[in-house]
């Protein structure tokens, strides 16, 4: 189950939005002020924060900054109609997305969803109950005690290896562009770095493949990128 923070000093629009949420099987989390937000995201597995930009104690805005600190869980900021220089610094800040008040609950959903689907899907978020140890073929990665085994023997990975290595296991049979790989194992644009991927994946194979000129896990998928295939 998804877990949102839903974060706004109005506790009526905290109901409502638990009560839009809810229905759609999400498990919320209340807070009034940013600095509830950010007590909440430090104890708990949180997937996606809803939060309002004028509130007391802790802004929406310096939450905002603080969060990015910790962690790139997606941020939708709750904005009024007049706070259009603030819906621009919020997602220069880092803020993903911005929802009007008052807002549509369709669309409020809908936008949830999304962004939900973004950052699972391209490896940024921590899937719920996602299991310790991830196996595809002969390799194994157990993700708590941070170690790779192929068909049983140790795999001494380097720490950007080991984080591209579990992309691909998290994602197994998906093909993604260098770029789509450097954004989400990096978690920073590019800039012209995409080569970097080639290199940490040619020497994945030599660690991780019997033949590494004929892969049989971390295959080239003509104009597209790479894929991992059991």
């Amino acid at each position: 189950m998804y877990q949102i923070l839903v974060c706004d000093d109005e506790k009526d629009i905290v109901s409502a939005l638990e009560i839009y949420l809810k229905s759609e099987g999400y498990g919320i989390h209340k807070a009034y002020n940013g600095k509830e937000a950010l007590d909440i995201i430090e104890e708990r597995e949180i997937h996606l924060v809803l939060m309002d930009i004028m509130m007391p104690v802790m802004d929406g805005m310096e939450a905002m900054v603080k969060i990015r600190e910790r962690t790139n869980v997606p941020v939708i900021l709750l904005t009024a109609k007049s706070e259009d220089m603030d819906k621009v610094l919020g997602l220069t800040v880092g803020a993903d997305d911005y929802i009007t008040k008052p807002f549509n609950p369709v669309e409020l959903q809908a936008r949830v969803k999304s962004q939900l689907r973004r950052y699972m899907q391209l490896g940024s978020g921590q899937i719920p109950n996602q299991p310790d140890t991830l196996t595809i073929g002969g390799i194994s990665m157990d993700d708590k005690a941070k170690e790779v085994t192929l068909d049983g023997e140790p795999a001494a990975l380097t720490k950007m290896e080991y984080e591209i290595l579990k992309f691909f296991l998290l994602h197994p049979g998906q093909a993604f562009t260098p770029k789509e790989i450097y954004q989400n194992v990096w978690q920073e644009a590019p800039m012209g770095n995409e080569s970097t991927v080639a290199v940490h994946i040619r020497h994945l194979r030599e660690k991780l493949e019997y033949d590494p000129a004929n892969p049989r896990y971390l295959k080239a998928v003509w104009g597209r990128g790479y894929k991992m295939e059991g």
